[in-house]
């Protein structure tokens, strides 16, 4: 167009460097090295399992699954490699998963389930509470049955016996598994289990976890909900986590429907057009697709959403449904991060409270994934007064008001007011008030 107006058109070159340990041109990077030689430095496979003992039988061609179910399933077949692949650590751990336990923590906080604990240690894979009394266990499993899909065995070993009593000491282990679904996930539902919701979905998002899972369609705001029953007799695993959430900026938005309530929740149907912010200065790649998010999203916006487009996904359940017309994205929520950067290390008005536990060493490792994810909590409790509606938040004495920033700075940024703070008052300055209150009598 410029040049057909007669108008000099600077022509776009893309810059090259020399890799720093071969010497072949590369386009530029943060490591200045070229595709080849860089896998040569990084290992990928870093913190995975590389091995794991199998145990085959070779007469009826059956691997054994612990402790005592075994699989039939053929060489190079989808199925043996789904079961390898489980059997690896860490390759199938849900590192979003740690957000429920955040706010599972909250909710025993609040409701003094874990008072009785004499020790609470925090695990690789979960947390370890400790009862000197079977019944004060019994009634701590009881509360997570409540409050969290999960399901739970127990075990009792014999310690000690004392012949001359005749008296016998036994220590109670229960095992509770909680669901790994996460709110915010992307599920792609088994034909099963989609059946029996009225064919909903199958992709569908996880709004809510309580004791059941809130599932909503956002391409039809139809919503479901399983209870850990219904869940764990057909258990399924997320299609992807928050972890893997792209970010994307709003070019356009149509609304398709009016406001409805789903759920205790508000949703407009909207057509929209989206660009990954990741794509500026590369390309002009645009998606037309459908959201759930029309009474948010404005043109101009950012959002967050999984890249159904770019992704690589080799889920099993997707396959089984024949013709699915997968999106190219699916927005989960509004993105406040670009505002939320002039905010950033100033302290919140509000803060939690923690449980006291020990922390296993192996844990300290990942300390700032652990960070990351307890961050994301505290925003998700800003942007969703339904979360935070079980939990107790205090007041930060660190939080000066001096430091607020303008209407301006902060326009839009979900934050908590300051009427749903509890005032936190530790048990030495409740004491020290009773003294002042007798010296003024």
């Amino acid at each position: 167009m410029a040049e057909e107006a007669g108008m000099f058109v600077v022509p776009q070159t893309v810059g090259t460097v020399l890799c720093c340990k071969c010497g072949i041109p590369m386009a530029p990077n943060a490591a200045n090295m070229c595709v080849k030689c860089l896998r040569s430095e990084v290992d990928i496979t870093e913190g995975l399992q590389k091995h794991v003992i199998i145990m085959h039988c070779p007469e009826c061609n059956s691997y054994l699954q612990p402790p005592r179910t075994w699989i039939r399933a053929q060489l190079e077949s989808k199925e043996l490699l789904t079961f390898c692949v489980k059997r690896l650590k860490n390759l199938n751990k849900h590192v979003s998963h740690r957000r429920t336990f955040f706010y599972l923590e909250q909710l025993i906080l609040k409701h003094g389930a874990a008072a009785s604990a004499i020790k609470i240690k925090q695990m690789e894979q979960g947390i370890d509470f400790f009862f000197s009394n079977r019944s004060h266990g019994v009634k701590f499993v009881e509360f997570i049955g409540k409050v969290a899909p999960m399901k739970s065995r127990n075990d009792k070993q014999l310690v000690s016996h004392d012949i001359k009593s005749n008296n016998y000491n036994y220590k109670y282990t229960f095992s509770v598994e909680i669901c790994p679904i996460c709110r915010e996930d992307l599920i792609c539902l088994p034909l099963k289990v989609a059946a029996s919701l009225g064919n909903l979905g199958p992709l569908v998002i996880c709004t809510k976890v309580t004791n059941s899972i809130a599932l909503l369609d956002p391409l039809t705001l139809r919503i479901s909900y399983l209870d850990a029953d219904q869940y764990w007799r057909l258990p399924f695993k997320s299609l992807l986590t928050s972890r893997q959430l792209v970010e994307y900026i709003v070019l356009d938005v149509e609304k398709i429907s009016s406001e409805v309530n789903v759920g205790g929740s508000k949703y407009v149907l909207a057509d929209a057009q989206v660009a990954r912010v990741s794509d500026f200065g590369k390309n002009d790649t645009i998606f037309n697709i459908r959201t759930h998010l029309g009474h948010l999203l404005n043109p101009g916006d950012y959002a967050l959403g999984y890249d159904l487009y770019g992704a690589n996904s080799n889920d099993i359940e997707i396959e089984k449904h024949k013709g699915l017309v997968i999106p190219e994205a699916i927005l989960i929520r509004k993105s406040y991060e670009e505002k939320r950067q002039k905010k950033r290390g100033k302290p919140r008005a509000w803060k939690l409270k923690s449980l006291d536990m020990e922390v296993d060493d192996k844990n300290r490792t990942d300390q700032e994934k652990i960070n990351s994810e307890y961050e994301q909590f505290l925003k998700d409790l800003e942007e969703n007064p339904e979360l935070r509606f079980n939990i107790s938040l205090y007041r930060n004495k660190d939080y000066q008001p001096s430091e607020m920033t303008s209407v301006a700075d902060g326009d839009d940024v979900p934050s908590i007011p300051l009427d749903e703070l509890l005032a936190d008052l530790d048990l030495s300055e409740a004491e020290a008030e009773d003294e002042d209150d007798e010296m003024r009598e």
